[in-house]
């Protein structure tokens, strides 16, 4: 299966937020805190947002975003495919798709913090890893 036959991407300012939260759980990102009413600003307030649909069911399939100041740097964030539809191209493709939106912005310094098991993926597209360089996350004191 190709993506291109039955799958579009689109890059949006506003979708469903059904399916958003769907993509956000598999992802494993979804917390039970979390206000689900935020996510239409998420989507807008992102420099560049992308979803795939499935054609044939109309079924919003997998999403990728970029953070940017839509000056310099750019950052990939929350990519993830529904399980029954990984292993296709339909993440490499919204990876693709970011970064061409970032360049033809002007944005050529793009980033992202890749989970653990995906370094191929993403080499395979371009990125290297930031020798040197430690990702950190703030973490609230107690």
């Amino acid at each position: 299966m190709e993506i291109f036959e039955d799958f579009r991407i689109f890059m949006v300012k506003e979708w469903d937020i059904d399916a958003l939260e769907d993509l956000y759980r598999a992802g494993g990102w979804w917390r039970g805190s979390y206000d689900r009413s935020s996510l239409p600003d998420l989507v807008r307030s992102s420099f560049g947002f992308a979803v795939v649909v499935h054609l044939p069911s109309g079924q919003t399939v997998g999403m990728g975003r970029l953070i940017s100041d839509g000056v310099s740097d750019a950052y990939v964030q929350d990519l993830v495919v529904l399980p029954g539809f990984r292993g296709h191209g339909i993440g490499r493709a919204i990876v693709k798709r970011l970064v061409e939106f970032a360049m033809a912005r002007r944005v050529t310094w793009i980033a992202l913090v890749a989970e653990p098991g995906t370094r191929s993926f993403y080499e395979e597209l371009g990125f290297s890893p930031m020798e040197g360089f430690v990702p950190m996350l703030y973490q609230e004191q107690a």
